[in-house]
């Protein structure tokens, strides 16, 4: 174990390992790469301290690399306790002198204190995925709230709590909602999710998705990308939604709409992907099938009530890495896959580096806004500001080598006017 005031990491002698795949994952985010070289010269986030409560991944790395070149000095943890990748962790110790708290497979007593000892560097900007940091700064450590300019949220269920948050009056100071830009979620959630979900299910279990029945609650972005993913593997896909607007959407790509009761009944694997509580409850593990295996690829545990199917259980064993058989009193087993943590980053290596490149770009292009406009920016959530969104988009299709059309003076002045008719 590698520990002290300026990290704390699985096993330092991981950084090696480590380095070579960060490069490797850097290779495929050349969005990243260029706003990084830019970084470097003109120092955009000199003199800020920032403290980020991400997914430690090589992608993340990445990123950590960019701002630090943007003369951050920054201060990492986790953002869950299954998502941490050791030797990115020790690599950014060892190789960039970067402070990171994080450990595959910690406690939640762990897990807070990383958060704290992240919190440490008395920040001037948060960046998070999940809101879990600046809960923390919010109750437990307020005497950090006057120094913090702003911040950042990586995902769905963090960009929730803030809003809830800012509509009760209780945020101190502004977000930029990560998550709401078209270059994350319309790419990072639909089709990173959808990927990095599918190869951890299949990491876990090494199970055949051709022919089976696949249960996907939810069908916002994620949702969609895993519905489609399945689908392409062979799947029966049936989606399950408490909104109208996006089951009516499920049932016109094709997918079949039914309630959870009904989908508990046929189901043969389930992933919950809601950003809500309980989603899969003692009422649905009353109904499901002998074998029948349950994840979730939202970002807190709370989507499946475990404690409900702990106390339904005679006996709790592991059979494999990241799969716990709950055999119930009845003689039915069901499995829950990675103790219903992320199933795309517990088991697998989460979203592919090429689709973080966006998401990451906005982290990094977000940083660099607040720091530009903190003295006009009002304590609420922001969405990223969509010059930032279009150029990101911009500079994704350059280095893929695609080109597109531009408007001709005509069609400029015939979109900006309203006198011309049919």
């Amino acid at each position: 174990m590698g520990r002290g005031n300026r990290y704390d990491v699985k096993d330092i002698r991981l950084a090696g390992q480590g380095r070579d795949r960060i490069e490797w994952a850097k290779k495929d985010m050349p969005v990243l790469r260029s706003i990084g070289e830019r970084f470097s010269r003109e120092k955009p986030l000199s003199g800020i301290r920032i403290a980020a409560c991400l997914h430690v991944t090589t992608e993340t790395a990445a990123l950590m690399q960019v701002l630090s070149a943007g003369g951050a000095k920054v201060s990492l943890c986790a953002s869950n306790p299954l998502s941490t990748q050791d030797d990115a962790a020790a690599s950014l110790v060892r190789h960039d002198g970067i402070r990171a708290y994080a450990i595959k497979g910690e406690n939640r007593k762990t897990y807070y204190a990383h958060i704290l000892q992240a919190l440490s560097v008395a920040p001037h900007m948060t960046m998070d995925d999940g809101a879990d940091l600046v809960s923390v700064v919010h109750t437990k450590k307020k005497e950090y709230l006057k120094g913090i300019l702003g911040g950042t949220e990586e995902t769905t269920t963090g960009v929730i709590r803030l809003r809830a948050m800012a509509e009760k009056g209780v945020l101190r100071y502004p977000i930029v909602a990560v998550n709401e830009a078209k270059t994350k979620h319309f790419f990072d959630n639909r089709y990173g999710t959808g990927q990095s979900t599918i190869d951890g299910i299949l990491r876990a279990t090494n199970r055949l998705l051709a022919g089976s029945r696949f249960v996907v609650a939810g069908y916002g972005w994620c949702g969609r990308g895993l519905a489609m993913r399945a689908r392409g593997m062979g799947a029966r896909v049936i989606v399950t939604e408490i909104d109208p607007l996006p089951a009516l959407e499920a049932l016109m790509d094709g997918f079949e709409v039914v309630p959870m009761a009904e989908a508990a009944k046929v189901g043969d694997i389930f992933c919950t992907v809601t950003g809500n509580l309980h989603v899969l409850r003692r009422e649905h593990f009353e109904r499901m099938k002998d074998g029948a295996i349950v994840c979730n690829s939202g970002h807190f545990n709370v989507e499946i009530d475990i404690p409900a199917l702990a106390g339904m259980a005679r006996s709790v064993r592991t059979v494999r890495p990241f799969v716990e058989e709950y055999l119930l009193r009845d003689g039915r087993a069901i499995h829950v896959l990675a103790e219903g943590r992320l199933i795309n980053l517990a088991a697998a290596e989460g979203h592919p580096s090429n689709v973080m490149d966006m998401s990451f770009a906005n982290q990094a292009l977000s940083a660099e806004y607040l720091v530009r406009h903190r003295k006009e920016l009002e304590t609420r959530v922001y969405t990223v500001p969509e010059p930032i969104d279009r150029e990101i988009a911009r500079l994704k299709l350059r280095t893929t080598g695609i080109r597109i059309d531009l408007l001709t003076p005509e069609q400029n002045k015939y979109l900006a006017s309203w006198e011309m008719g049919t």
